[in-house]
């Protein structure tokens, strides 16, 4: 019994804190076909681990989050004509990513840089073209956020 008890808070201290995101992070786009790297700007003069570490903020396609490869989206336009032309095969294209709006933090925002929450492990961004883009290695382990 005391052995699952034991278990249990582990589980739970973990679950409350989580790896704080910078640069370098690994990042994946559910319509994507390949990994990317988050581009942290060192704008706020913080870092984690020796890297800039990321905000919401930290969203701008191509500056901070470059291409994912292909794109696999058919709300994407062009994923959607060359579909139609190849007779409804669907036909991947360059991946552009079209994040117009911040990231969605996993939590409170409990960390703030530069009046800007901070992003953890458990952030999600979405893409104009219905991807849904989440933090598969957040660049560092060693610095949590509550």
């Amino acid at each position: 019994m005391a052995v699952r008890y034991v278990a249990w808070i582990s589980i739970q201290v973990h679950a409350m804190s989580c790896p704080q995101v910078c640069a370098g992070a690994v990042l994946q786009c559910s319509f994507g076909a390949a990994p990317a790297v988050l581009n942290v700007l060192p704008v706020n003069r913080v870092l984690t681990s020796g890297m800039p570490a990321a905000t919401i903020m930290d969203h701008i396609p191509l500056v901070n989050v470059p291409t994912f490869g292909m794109c696999m989206s058919i709300a994407n336009p062009m994923v959607a004509a060359a579909t139609a032309a190849a007779l409804g095969v669907l036909t991947p294209m360059p991946c552009m990513p079209a994040t117009a709006t911040p990231w969605i933090p996993g939590g409170a925002p409990t960390v703030l840089l530069g009046n800007m929450p901070a992003i953890d492990a458990n952030s999600t961004l979405m893409c104009n073209w219905a991807g849904v883009i989440k933090i598969a290695m957040p660049g560092q382990v060693q610095m949590l956020i509550p």
